[in-house]
């Protein structure tokens, strides 16, 4: 998958599959700082991915601050040829002050043996 490089950080494209709906996510970060994957609110919520209240609700905190975000599971999460199925994300706000619909952590990259190869801006396996 092909990554593009805007003010120095790593951008791509996701495909959510949950409930025989499909969302693409053209704007996630990929962020190898970050343990856990989560992505916007309001894209999700486009495919009908809203708060329940069985769902567990977290404070996270990054170098942006601290909010609070609910977990939830996702049929399938696809970053071109890297496909994880049954995949734990949390879901948030994620107002950071720049057009974000999510982060694509750690937990994705090394359940999916991600490659980052930073020569030729792609993600793969």
């Amino acid at each position: 998958m092909k990554l593009s490089l805007e003010r120095g950080l790593l951008f791509t494209s996701v495909t959510i599959v949950h409930k025989n709906q499909t969302l693409l996510l053209e704007r996630v970060l990929v962020d190898t700082g970050s343990a856990g994957t989560i992505f916007q609110t309001e894209q999700l919520h486009k495919i009908g991915i809203v708060y329940e209240l069985e769902d567990e609700m977290h404070r996270i905190r990054g170098v942006g601050g601290t909010e609070f975000v609910f977990a939830k599971q996702l049929g399938q999460v696809d970053v071109g040829n890297l496909i994880i199925q049954n995949f734990d994300v949390e879901v948030g706000f994620m107002d950071y002050g720049f057009e974000l619909h999510g982060i694509l952590g750690l937990n994705f990259l090394r359940s999916t043996k991600a490659v980052i190869d930073l020569n030729t801006l792609e993600l793969k396996s």
